[in-house]
């Protein structure tokens, strides 16, 4: 039988660092999640009001931003041994 799960050490230093990297990046797209889930209950109220399409459009250019940042200064990759 294989095993599901043959890493049971948890994440590389070298993982964690990546993650740790991206963080910034993870956190934005969690704005733009929490937007759009307002949108998507917004129509209890009616609709969107200009409130959740700006809290939107802000989160999503806030993505742009930190993608941007990112891409611009990648990190060094430890050695994975």
């Amino acid at each position: 039988m294989r095993e599901l799960h043959p890493n049971i050490e948890g994440p590389t230093d070298a993982e964690l660092d990546a993650i740790e990297a991206e963080w910034p990046l993870i956190a934005a797209e969690l704005d733009v999640l929490d937007a759009e889930i307002a949108m998507v209950n917004a129509s209890h109220r009616g609709g969107p009001t200009a409130l959740d399409w700006r809290r939107l459009r802000r989160a999503e250019a806030h993505v742009t931003r930190v993608a941007v940042e990112i891409a611009a200064h990648p990190i060094a990759r430890k050695a994975v041994a």
